[in-house]
C-alpha cells in the first residue's frame, strides 16, 4: 500500500553508533522498526518549521509579559 504513496527516501550518513543503539531501544519498546520510529519522530520534529508562520498569524492583543506575570501572581494570591 505504501508503494503507491508519493514518499521520498531519506538516507542518513554518519549517524553515531550510540544514536542508532538508542533508536533501536526506543523502537523496540513500541514494537516498531527503527526506520518507522525515526520517520514518526522526524515528522513530529519537522512540524516546528511551521511555528514561525503560526505565531505570525496570531492577533496582537497588546498584552505585555509583565501584565501576564502580574495577573498570575494576583490569581495565585487569591487561592
Amino acid at each position: 500500500m505504501l508503494a503507491f504513496c508519493n514518499m521520498r527516501t531519506l538516507y542518513l550518513r554518519n549517524v553515531p553508533e550510540e544514536v542508532v543503539r538508542r533508536l533501536g531501544l526506543l523502537a523496540a519498546r513500541e514494537t516498531m522498526s527503527v526506520s518507522a520510529f525515526a520517520v514518526r519522530e522526524l515528522a513530529v520534529v519537522s512540524q516546528r518549521a511551521d511555528n514561525a508562520a503560526l505565531l505570525g498569524d496570531l492577533p496582537d492583543l497588546d498584552v505585555t509579559a509583565s501584565d501576564i506575570v502580574a495577573d498570575l501572581h494576583r490569581g495565585r494570591a487569591e487561592r
